[in-house]
């Protein structure tokens, strides 16, 4: 991202001034601005980032190894002085500013995870940090105000891992070169064959997305052995201006980036620059005023950009329209422009030691760590808000769990699936098997079995029916996130006889969203169908007879290595409620344009009977039968008319339809008989 041939920088191995660069640049920088801010037809907009990383590649890498080539060396204090200069003073600003609106904006939650993402920056780790982030209750990526500095990590972990190289291996330009070209053979390879299965990993991580810089490396490095104008033949900057077009506009976001598609922009970048110097209709439109405009400020617009995106539409909660959109990337861009303008060039320009250059970065580094540890110690500053607020900000923090003791057995009749002990240590005699639910009580279920002194095991998987038979296609899932539920309940129903010490199961459940078909509410546009394992679903079969027939099926399986079924009523959905939400409102109460009020903390007991009907019809006839024992939270978080998200000050809703920690630990008591044995009828 960074801006590295200006006429300004004249590092003895640079490049001289190339106008078509900063129009590739230009390009790059719009297409992710563009992408992000949502404007249509820029599937691949996103690649922008690919382009910036071959640039960057052929621009340090030349600097570097024109520098190898004359001394036969590379200074490396030298060349962190020059990227310090260029990246720091921008790149802390932005931090700086982030941060101070960050506090009038964020939840504490919120501020205190922005407290690790300005750690994460500070020492280049941002792309770990959020490759390890893909969570079940994480934060959208679209809220983290500092995730565009993942790619910034990228190239300083490359820089690190670039100049070592060539120390190591400088007395042996044959192996060096070898070198050079092995990694990107392995990080190429390593890129198109574990993106199917791990596309989070080779989206942020370095090691896969090395390829990308040392393809500008390389160029870069075949240039100076050969001695190339760079003057090429205007088919080839055509060839490359319509890879790049192609990428921009088509490249598709989704588990198959980057693997062999990120090939096409890489390639069309690298076209592009082996052919920029020519004269030809391709460079003059690189080099016209306004793309040379964009390119010098692309480093500060990529900056700014996604803090403004990720604040405004926190606050603003969804654009009025692209209007709107346009009005924010319009305030990207002059935010840019004076980054650029009164702090990039200036330091860029200003006859300061190399010392002082690394002092100040330093001192700026040591500053930034010290905020985020002390954001994230504190808590994110709660005392912010006042009480009303509190409520709903407690409730959105309030998940959190200790999941230490989970483990995946390597070998057994659990092998493969990850199992959590609760209560005190021993065989297990208590099974609880469900979907999310189960962590929205699991603190109220581990205390009852330590109160009770009967181990437990806990098994669940997030939007997976605890039921056996179907199989769900799910709208919020993915085919191998589907398909895992499916072996996972065939696994475990296969186990039981082989866990002779389980005496109880419990059902745990999201019984009305598999019934349905939909969730509710703030959710309704989550979906999930759910079939028949093995007959096909008649055309005429409603889902909730589906789900109705398997929990029969269920319910009778188990009845033979257990001796005692239990079923937990799903708690009322608050349709409209989310605490996170809830609590943005109430804090953005008064502030220009703040987002209109759209959260309920209850919802009327009539509104919720046509759709829990079906849901429970085939739970309770099996309760009354005697075949389950049917535990019922209801009566303590509803009253006769309505049920509601809020516990006078505590929050019980996480969500519309997730407890909280609070409510779990206080429904505790509705457990107790599942560990103490007790084989009553139940609630």
């Amino acid at each position: 991202m960074q801006d590295a041939s200006d006429r300004e920088d004249r590092s003895p191995g640079s490049l001289p001034y190339r106008s078509d660069i900063d129009g590739l640049r230009a390009i790059a920088v719009l297409a992710v601005v563009l992408y992000h801010f949502g404007v249509p037809g820029l599937e691949g907009g996103f690649v922008g980032v690919d382009i910036f990383f071959v640039i960057s590649g052929f621009l340090i890498g030349g600097i570097l190894w024109r520098e190898y080539d004359a001394t036969g060396r590379i200074w490396l204090r030298h060349f962190y002085i020059r990227r310090c200069r260029r990246l720091a003073p921008a790149f802390f600003t932005m931090v700086l500013v982030t941060a101070v609106l960050s506090w009038a904006l964020l939840l504490p939650f919120e501020f205190r995870e922005l407290g690790k993402q300005l750690i994460a920056a500070t020492i280049y780790l941002s792309n770990v940090l959020f490759f390890g982030q893909a969570g079940y209750f994480d934060t959208a990526s679209d809220e983290k105000a500092l995730l565009h500095t993942w790619s910034l990590a990228v190239e300083e972990q490359f820089y690190i891992f670039l100049p070592l190289l060539i120390l190591l291996l400088s007395r042996n330009r044959r192996a060096l070169l070898a070198a050079l070209v092995g990694c990107w053979i392995a990080s190429f390879l390593a890129c198109v064959w574990l993106t199917p299965p791990y596309q989070t990993a080779t989206f942020y991580l370095f090691p896969f997305r090395a390829w990308e810089l040392l393809s500008g490396v390389l160029l870069a490095i075949w240039g100076c052995e050969s001695g190339r104008r760079w003057r090429g033949h205007t088919v080839l900057s055509l060839a490359g201006l319509m890879l790049v077009a192609c990428s921009i506009l088509l490249i598709p976001a989704g588990p198959l980036f980057p693997g062999l598609l990120a090939l096409l922009p890489v390639l069309g970048t690298l076209l592009l620059l082996a052919n920029g110097r020519g004269q030809n209709p391709v460079n003059r439109i690189l080099s016209t005023r306004e793309a040379v405009f964009f390119g010098k400020i692309s480093y500060s617009l990529y900056l700014w950009h996604w803090p403004v995106l990720v604040l405004s539409l926190y606050l603003r909660g969804a654009y009025a329209g692209l209007w709107e959109a346009v009005l924010w990337m319009t305030l990207s861009v002059g935010l840019a422009w004076l980054s650029w303008r009164y702090v990039e060039t200036p330091v860029r320009r200003a006859r300061v030691p190399g010392f002082v250059i690394l002092g100040g970065t330093a001192t700026a580094s040591a500053a930034t760590l010290a905020l985020g540890a002390w954001l994230y110690v504190n808590d994110g500053l709660p005392n912010r808000f006042g009480p009303e607020t509190r409520i709903h900000i407690a409730a959105s923090g309030d998940f959190l769990q200790d999941w230490s003791r989970c483990r995946t057995p390597s070998e057994g009749p659990l092998m493969g699936l990850e199992v959590c002990p609760i209560g005190p240590e021993g065989d297990p005699e208590v099974l609880v098997w469900g979907d999310g639910h189960v962590r929205a009580v699991k603190e109220g279920l581990d205390l009852a079995a330590h109160e009770a002194g009967r181990p437990g095991l806990i098994i669940w998987r997030a939007g997976c029916p605890p039921l056996f038979g179907i199989r769900k296609v799910e709208s919020a899932a993915t085919l191998a996130q589907d398909t895992a539920c499916t072996n996972a309940n065939l696994q475990i129903g296969q186990s039981f006889q082989r866990l002779p010490s389980l005496e109880t199961v419990l059902l745990i459940g999201r019984w009305s969203y598999y019934a349905n078909g939909t969730g509710i509410g703030r959710d309704a546009g989550n979906t999930i169908a759910v079939h028949p394992l093995e007959a096909p679903t008649r055309l005429d079969a409603r889902q909730s007879d589906i789900v109705a027939a398997a929990a029969r099926a269920t319910v009778a399986r188990l009845l033979d290595p257990f001796d005692e079924v239990v079923v937990l009523r799903q708690p009322p959905e608050i349709a409209q409620y989310d605490s996170r939400l809830a609590a943005r409102e109430a804090a953005h109460e008064g502030w220009p344009l703040a987002r209109e009020a759209v959260t309920q903390t209850s919802i009327p007991r009539t509104a919720l009977a046509q759709r829990i009907a079906p849901a429970e019809a085939p739970w309770r006839a099996m309760a009354e039968d005697g075949a389950i024992r049917w535990i019922d939270p209801w009566p303590r978080l509803c009253d006769e008319g309505a049920c509601q998200a809020l516990n006078g000050d505590t929050g019980y809703y996480f969500d519309n339809n997730h407890l909280t920690n609070s409510a779990a630990l206080a429904l505790r008591d509705l457990f107790a008989p599942v560990f103490s044995g007790d084989r009553g009828t139940g609630s």
